[in-house]
């Protein structure tokens, strides 16, 4: 979990509309807006640099920040949506939505492969595949957790697999599909090896008749 809510800092926008969003992206700003909770909307600016490096740094949809914007009571938040350029893709616009520490929200939370080195199925030759870097959780604003973890180690044998029921989940916090046991990764056989033993296969049936009957 994380110890932690780290701060996010904006200036309230005077302005709303067009306009006012093309001046504060002109002046190194990138707009936005606060909702949610019992207050109105809150139009925000946020430094240009300051919203790239926290895009840069991962996670940003999935981080719950304490905003500190000057005349308003700290509020926690987390971003629902981050508009960006489509030639640049850079950020335009974001949305922020107020929570408590007690709301239940939906969030994609990252896997955490660890111990590949130690993974017995691939010291064997085999061949990691990743199906899922992150699954979707319902979790309560103020216990977001960083990671799931997944232990490669305790894959011994090409073929084995994780699935989600292999995950031990942070108290509190609930999977958003419930009927299948989906796949997370597993250890393949390498693609070569897999064709060479086709190819055998292949061999065995592929041998003319005439050299068969003279076998016979």
């Amino acid at each position: 979990m994380a110890e932690e809510i780290p701060d996010l800092h904006a200036q309230e926008r005077t302005g709303t509309g067009k306009g006012a969003a093309r001046a504060a992206r002109r002046a190194g700003m990138v707009p936005g807006i606060v909702f949610g909770g019992e207050s109105d909307p809150l139009p925000i600016n946020i430094p240009f640099n300051v919203l790239l490096k926290r895009l840069k740094k991962g996670r940003f949809k999935s981080t719950l920040f304490n905003l500190k914007v000057e005349g308003h009571d700290d509020v926690r938040v987390i971003c629902r949506d981050v508009q960006r350029d489509v030639v640049k893709d850079l950020p335009t616009h974001l949305d922020l939505m107020r929570l408590r520490r007690t709301t239940k929200i939906n969030l994609f939370i990252p896997i955490d492969f660890q111990n590949e080195d130690e993974c017995p199925a691939i010291t064997k030759g085999g061949v990691m595949t990743t199906v899922r870097n992150e699954v979707e959780l319902l979790v309560t604003a103020g216990d977001i957790p960083d990671a799931l973890v997944v232990d490669m180690s305790k894959l011994v044998n090409i073929g084995d697999t994780v699935t989600i029921s292999d995950i031990e989940l942070p108290q509190g916090a609930e999977l958003v599909i419930k009927d299948r046991d989906f796949m997370i990764c597993n250890v393949t056989a390498p693609s070569a090896l897999k064709s060479d033993s086709d190819d055998g296969e292949e061999g065995a049936d592929d041998v003319p008749a005439t050299e068969q009957d003279t076998d016979a």
